[in-house]
């Protein structure tokens, strides 16, 4: 009956160290059988189980992400304030913002940054992006950077399509924020639609002038796709 009673007591170890070590590699798990192994032998090895050996790779445990009501009210949060701070520098004239299911989105008119057909940012108008930057390091977001044109065709030396003219617009915010500001480069990003995402129908020259734009957008749900 002894015998009986210490083999029982062995197996439920054995199952118990199966159980806590589920994840360990077979390293440890032929260190845990060797262990067994010697005590069923009669030559146990207490200090194995009380210091199991140290695997050369930890286990990398999932980061939980943040669950949709999470992402939902950082958006609305940062909403807030970039709303009061536009409202307060006296920006509504020629800012709009939004909210995206990707973070909140700075809607800028072509007209207010750049003449018609080019990319050269305004001199006067860079004291908004100027105004803009310093709201988006304390909020400290990453920053994508999204140009769009009207569907008028355009064929220059310069931009052979709107491809290149909405492109240019966004890299010339982008290394403006990036050049003279010191934005981090790993923070953010610029790219040209063209006229393929329009916000209003191009019939009329109103709704072209309106499709004419550059988007600056805080990512604050990175994994949405557009």
């Amino acid at each position: 009956m002894t015998t009986y009673a210490d083999l029982m007591s062995l197996l439920l170890t054995f199952f118990i160290l199966l159980y806590s070590f589920s994840s360990l590699d077979a390293e440890k798990f032929q260190s845990i059988a060797i262990a067994l192994q010697s005590a069923l032998l009669g030559n146990s090895s207490p200090e194995l189980f009380d210091n199991p050996p140290q695997s050369d790779n930890p286990i990398d445990l999932p980061v939980p992400s943040p669950d949709a009501s999470e992402i939902e009210g950082e958006i609305q949060e940062i909403y807030g304030q970039l709303k009061s701070f536009i409202e307060e520098q006296d920006l509504d004239a020629e800012l709009s913002i939004r909210l995206d299911r990707r973070g909140v989105v700075i809607d800028i008119q072509e007209s207010v940054l750049f003449d018609l057909g080019s990319a050269e940012i305004k001199s006067e108008s860079k004291k908004i992006l100027d105004k803009l930057y310093f709201i988006f390091e304390k909020i400290d977001k990453d920053i994508a950077i999204e140009g769009h044109t009207d569907n008028l065709p355009i064929n220059t030396q310069v931009f052979p399509t709107n491809w290149e003219l909405s492109a240019l617009r966004a890299i010339h915010v982008l290394r403006y924020f990036v050049e003279f500001h010191g934005a981090d480069p790993q923070k953010i990003s610029a790219i040209g639609y063209g006229e393929y995402r329009p916000i209003v129908s191009n019939e009329t020259s109103q709704g072209r002038s309106k499709n004419r734009r550059v988007n600056i957008l805080l990512l604050v749900n990175n994994e949405e796709s557009v």
